[in-house]
């Protein structure tokens, strides 16, 4: 499907409203001055992807062609842009800012008060084909799989978050949550900062998954079966982890984190839990914790791309199912209901 007019369609995923999802043909898109026109090979459904379908997203407008992880190649171009980057493979930073609020002025664009995100408040990545700006569009390198590259944001997330709490040496890191933000999480620290780190959940699946990402056995934690505290200083966690990271959002999650923490201790947030969390001021004081949110990404893709070129981090490690994007239905069926048998779903929106 090659497009060569302006009254082309295409064929998209499109939320109408909450709870009901179509595949349908949409109008072509044209890339305005300094933007490039993707033609999508994969796109990977994240959990705001599911929040957004079942309307538990407070950032979304609707009608809304969702995905904001991507990868495909340029087939156009508009003005202002390098017609030479026709034909490259790119993986696109769904974060859009304006360059001029106080957050990207001091470099900190992921939370630019006029923040655009692809997928969310701009049309998105489901789709054949969709626009961006040339400057999020990021060339992947020959030899990464299309299927690794369809995923460099969630390690973007992972490399942001890691960046806002730091990693030092001699850390030892607890992961709530081997979903996939908490699988990013762990290769960046074991495979990028060689640092201890522990990971937990409640389905054994996860934690062996957890284990081909980079988890020693005993590593690996499964809550429900022991309790964590115990855990932890049966496998000579003395005074707490130095860094924590909260890859669920219940609000729970935050308490007990706050109370396991060792002293000088950092903990990373992700998520949009609205539920308040109950935590001691004076644990927080008594050891002067560092609470680090983190949202999106900030610049991180190249970071992320070179490690993929390198063989740091290994995105196809937690794609376990692909699905044409026809079948989008089933896909976040598998996503939505499949925790044990699924992590990473990618949609093949074909060659």
């Amino acid at each position: 499907m090659k497009p060569e007019g302006r009254d082309l369609n295409m064929l998209s995923v499109v939320v109408d409203r909450p709870n009901s999802l179509a595949v349908r043909e949409m109008p072509l898109p044209q890339p305005a001055e300094g933007e490039v026109r993707v033609r999508v090979r994969y796109a990977g459904i994240c959990g705001s992807d599911l929040h957004i379908y079942r309307g538990h997203n407070p950032f979304v407008s609707y009608p809304r062609i969702i995905g904001h992880e991507f990868v495909g190649r340029i087939e156009s171009v508009g003005a202002g842009v390098d017609a030479a980057r026709v034909g490259e493979l790119v993986a696109v930073d769904p974060v859009i800012s304006c360059g001029q609020c106080h957050a990207c002025r001091i470099g900190r664009q992921n939370v630019c008060r006029n923040l655009v995100v692809l997928g969310v408040h701009r049309d998105g990545g489901f789709s054949q084909y969709v626009c961006a700006p040339s400057k999020n569009s990021f060339r992947i390198p020959d030899g990464i799989a299309d299927s690794g590259a369809a995923i460099v944001e969630p390690f973007a997330v992972a490399a942001n978050v890691t960046e806002r709490t730091g990693v030092l040496p001699d850390d030892v890191a607890l992961i709530y949550g081997a979903g996939t933000v908490g699988l990013t999480i762990l290769q960046v620290l074991k495979r990028v900062y060689g640092v201890r780190a522990f990971i937990t959940d409640q389905l054994d699946e996860r934690l062996e998954l957890a284990r081909r990402c980079g988890a020693a056995e005993g590593e690996t934690i499964n809550t429900l079966r022991e309790s964590l505290p115990e855990a932890l200083q049966k496998r000579g966690v003395d005074g707490g982890p130095t860094l924590i990271f909260d890859a669920v959002g219940h609000p729970s999650i935050l308490e007990e984190a706050v109370r396991l923490a060792a002293p000088a201790g950092r903990i990373g947030l992700l998520g949009f839990s609205s539920t308040p969390s109950a935590i001691p001021q004076q644990e927080l004081t008594k050891k002067e914790l560092t609470l680090c949110a983190s949202r999106l990404n900030c610049a991180m893709f190249p970071t992320v791309i070179d490690w993929l070129e390198r063989g740091l981090v290994t995105p196809e490690s937690i794609v376990t199912h692909k699905v044409d994007f026809r079948e989008v239905d089933r896909a976040f069926d598998l996503a939505e209901h499949s925790p044990k048998d699924t992590c990473k779903v990618l949609l093949d929106f074909g060659a």
